[in-house]
């Protein structure tokens, strides 16, 4: 893994990270399906969807098509749930939902980068809500997520700002302006096609589990294809701890937000659990 990492010590460069397929196994947000079922906030059907689409995303990726129609079907999902439950239900599932599946060979590339002092950043489009919280399990210093436009605390199924396709690399660009990133000397995974414009804003870009267009294309641009195979448990790598540094930018706003939305969703649920 490391005969890749060609500049070390540089301090103006960052390392973009897609979630899905890339840092974790499944959807990230398809995969909150079932908690999000528990919480009360979907029907069984609707879980049901959720578990297809996620067995067609693992068979084959997503086309362009195929993420408009996801972004559809979960705005329109997610209208009027209140914000500080999700937050909560990521909260509490967090670590058994996600923890199982992160790629144990994105950990080690996480941890290299730190290691050269660029900034890792995960650039995705599952909301906010379930990326930041998994940056800051993975010690990413900033975010870049699809926000929800939220109106009395709760979704209104408008998007603020979606983090898909050409969109992720107008938000690197802007990112790297701001916090001075030189992105020549920056690197980029994916494993979707969709993400060109993301992996080509960059020097170096490399292909991640890729889709069939991304294999193609990675092929005739001469990008390395990387292929991530090893599900791990956070808490047994003591060594990604030990160079682990506080995350995310939003991380205490988020926090605060998630132990108020906790206390509201387990009243809730105790609540329901009286009336029954």
């Amino acid at each position: 893994m490391l005969d890749h990492m060609e500049h070390l010590g540089t301090s103006t460069s960052a390392a973009f990270f897609d979630l899905d397929k890339t840092i974790i196994a499944r959807s990230s947000t398809l995969a909150f399906s079932r908690p999000f079922y528990a919480g009360g906030l979907i029907n069984r059907r609707t879980v049901l969807r959720s578990a297809y689409a996620q067995f067609v995303y693992l068979l084959g990726g997503a086309d362009h098509d195929q993420m408009e129609r996801m972004r559809e079907y979960l705005s329109a999902m997610c209208t009027g749930w209140d914000v500080q439950t999700v937050r909560a239900i990521v909260a509490d599932t967090l670590h058994h939902i996600v923890e199982p599946m992160i790629y144990d060979e994105a950990v080690t590339l996480i941890e290299q980068h730190r290691a050269a002092g660029r900034d890792v950043v995960i650039v995705s489009s599952s909301g906010s809500e379930v990326v930041e919280p998994i940056g800051e399990m993975l010690g990413a210093d900033k975010v870049i997520a699809t926000r929800m436009v939220v109106a009395d605390g709760q979704y209104t199924g408008e998007i603020q700002e979606y983090a898909y396709g050409p969109h992720k690399a107008t938000a690197i660009t802007a990112l790297a302006a701001a916090e001075g990133y030189d992105l020549q000397d920056s690197y980029a995974y994916s494993d979707s096609v969709t993400d060109e414009p993301m992996l080509a804003a960059v020097g170096h870009p490399f292909a991640v589990n890729p889709d069939r267009a991304l294999r193609r294309l990675a092929i005739a641009r001469d990008w390395p294809v990387l292929d991530f195979t090893k599900p791990v448990a956070l808490a047994e790598r003591t060594r990604f701890h030990e160079v682990r540094r506080p995350a995310v930018a939003v991380t205490a706003v988020s926090a605060g937000l998630a132990a108020a939305g906790v206390l509201l969703y387990a009243a809730r649920r105790r609540a329901r659990l009286q009336e029954s």
